[in-house]
């Protein structure tokens, strides 16, 4: 005689026992499950770093949808924008040609301080954007963070005509190699710093090209960037992927 179970069908029991054997009842089976479901100190690691990298990578999708730079954030890492941004600020960046305020000169998304002064566009305690650019163009150098003070057309006599000789330290057109203007481009300086970048000193670099703007500051996080410079300090540049520093000009004076 066959032996039947509960249900009618043959071998029931024996049908059971191979089911639990084998993780094929009907509760799902498989090793997705199997490690969701195990207390295993393995499986439970994987799936905690699983859920991690989902966290981070849909974040880091999330801000580079918003800002279109990556990294987005900066870490300051000297006083030359004090008091308006301090050593271990991060800062939230966008491409230029986003969040333009009234005010933008030739297409590029930037509000310089001379055109701001009419409209009323204020960022970070000043007049004009705030920009992050690599330094005579070099993408190997350390970004320099100041504001765009104003713009220049290519040939200009720019000390003549737009600079305040405040922040000229004295020196005329001939003896700075920036002027006349080799290129169209901004004219940059750190809100604590005496004189305009361009003058041969700390930073050295020419007029700032547009393509050298890697990006536009808009919010600032106070302390924050200071996680940045200690892992540099601790292991090298380059550890945080979501973070660059910046702001390599000492202040001066």
């Amino acid at each position: 005689m066959t032996d039947t179970g509960a249900d009618g069908s043959p071998d029931g029991p024996e049908r059971t026992e191979a089911s639990a054997r084998t993780g094929t009842d009907d509760e799902g089976s498989g090793p997705v499950r199997g490690v969701s479901n195990s207390d295993d100190e393995i499986a439970v690691l994987v799936r905690d770093v699983a859920i991690v990298v989902a966290v981070v990578a849909t974040v880091s999708i999330g801000l580079f949808a918003v800002s279109g730079v990556w990294p987005p954030f900066v870490a300051v890492e000297s006083g030359s924008m004090e008091p308006n941004m301090q050593k271990g600020d991060m800062i939230f960046l966008v491409q230029a040609d986003r969040f333009v305020g009234d005010g933008s000169v030739a297409g590029t998304g930037i509000v310089p301080t001379e055109h701001s002064r009419a409209t009323g566009h204020e960022r970070f305690g000043g007049a004009g954007d705030v920009i992050v650019y690599a330094p005579d163009g070099n993408p190997a150098a350390t970004p320099i963070i100041h504001r765009a003070r104003f713009r220049v057309e290519a040939g200009e006599n720019w000390v003549r005509n737009d600079a305040d000789p405040a922040y000229t330290g004295g020196r005329s057109c001939a003896e700075i190699r920036s002027c006349p203007a080799p290129h169209d481009g901004f004219i940059t300086k750190g809100d604590a710093n005496d004189t305009y970048d361009q003058l041969d000193g700390e930073p050295e670099t020419t007029v700032v090209r547009p393509d050298w703007i890697v990006g536009k500051a808009v919010v600032r996080i106070p302390w924050l960037g200071n996680i940045r410079l200690l892992f540099d300090s601790i292991l090298g540049a380059g550890t945080l992927g979501l973070f660059a520093t910046a702001g390599r000009s000492e202040r001066s004076g």
